[in-house]
């Protein structure tokens, strides 16, 4: 089987027992994706691979390569964007080493020393990290249950110093928002008065059951639009797909990438390309899609609803802790992540030194739908107490 971790589980071919996956290299506070326990999913992604291992000249997946993508890496690439874009161009398609990756070149190229990058006021923790190592500023807007607000957004824009905004709409990390349609296209109007290229990070799209208009359909001149495999296959394979407002764009951000990570792997893209083109990635991404609803059932059935901020499809949640518990969060996410529990507290999104009493639970990666139950019991558990007796407990 090819996974993003070794050991991950074994398949018997001819035989119906699950796969069990090993626990071991889990990285707790990253958002790991599903990791469906299924025979005959785990033996269709390991022939894909083997098939497309035989059928290809070795030494030619072990050259240099232009970047962008071989031909058949941008069919993939297509079909895939396809999902979503209502016209996907090939000539403005890049296959990329990862959605990370693709953040660093956008930014390197669209951002200059003293500009902005507008942020929600809770994103992905990437983003952060990558301005911190590019010695970049983020501008943190307001936001509520529908993402980032307008006016924040337009009041900033007015001042003439904003290189790049940059959304998570479909999914968010970590809040699970979906961005609907009003909202988009009111940010959309704003970006386009004032000519603001926009970062579209659309990495769980394909996990929801909501299909709702992409910012690149709303305004495809100024839109760098991301989609990867991360999320809806394996984070080991770090690939993605680019899509550039126009083939200028996609050209200087084609430099840029080049002038980064040289190209991306061969091997890889001729694996991800065949595992999209013969359905094998529709099979996994159905199953994470499957497998994210029954777990998010459990997880309203123990810390109820109100509680929780979610989306079908999403393999995390957003926990928000009751006044009540008096938890830190940044201490109850230690505390769970030694029972087991993929905890990150808020303060690791928060973008405005203002991080809510909240933190986010991830549900994927090497676990079983009973760890699940059994790391949510220990959520309700010492949620439902006062911080001050967690010693007792532990």
């Amino acid at each position: 089987m090819i996974d993003s971790h070794p050991g991950s589980g074994t398949f018997v071919k001819g035989k119906t027992v699950m796969v069990q996956p090993s626990r071991g290299g889990y990285e707790m506070t990253m958002n790991l994706m599903i990791e469906p326990a299924i025979p005959t999913l785990v033996e269709q992604v390991r022939d894909s691979a083997i098939s497309t291992l035989a059928r290809q000249d070795l030494y030619s997946m072990l050259r240099y390569q232009a970047f962008g993508g071989s031909s058949r890496s941008k069919e993939a690439a297509l079909h895939w964007l396809d999902r979503r874009l209502s016209r996907a161009v090939p000539e403005q398609v890049l296959v990329c080493p990862g959605i990370h990756s693709a953040l660093v070149g956008l930014l390197t190229q669209l951002v200059s020393p003293g500009q902005l990058v507008c942020v929600e006021s809770l994103a992905y923790p990437g983003i952060k990290a990558i301005a911190a190592q590019l010695g970049l500023t983020l501008h943190s807007l307001e936001r509520d249950a529908d993402g980032p607000l307008v006016r924040p957004f337009e009041e900033i824009c007015r001042q003439g110093n904003v290189a790049v905004l940059y959304l998570n709409p479909t999914i968010h990390n970590p809040t699970t928002t979906i961005i609907p349609k009003g909202r988009r296209e009111a940010l959309a109007d704003v970006a386009l008065r004032y000519s603001i290229p926009i970062i579209e990070d659309d990495a769980y799209t394909l996990l929801s059951e909501e299909s709702v208009t992409p910012i690149a359909d709303l305004a495809p001149e100024l839109t760098y639009y991301i989609m990867g495999t991360a999320k809806c296959f394996g984070p080991g394979l770090r690939s993605a797909f680019v899509h550039a407002p126009a083939r200028r764009q996609a050209q200087r951000f084609s430099g840029a990438m080049r002038a980064l990570y040289v190209m991306s792997s061969p091997l890889v893209d001729e694996l991800v390309s065949n595992w999209i083109l013969d359905g094998t990635a529709d099979a996994m991404c159905k199953a994470i899609r499957t497998e994210a609803i029954a777990r998010l059932k459990l997880a309203e059935q123990y810390l109820g609803r109100q509680r929780i901020s979610s989306a079908k499809g999403a393999f995390h949640l957003w926990l928000k802790l009751p006044k009540a518990s008096n938890w830190n969060p940044s201490e109850l996410a230690v505390q769970l992540r030694s029972h087991g529990v993929s905890a990150v507290a808020s303060a690791a999104f928060s973008t405005d030194n203002n991080p809510p009493d909240a933190l986010r639970l991830c549900f994927g990666g090497p676990i079983t739908r009973d760890n699940w139950e059994e790391g949510l019991q220990h959520v309700a558990d010492l949620i439902d107490q006062p911080a001050y007796l967690s010693s007792l407990t532990t």
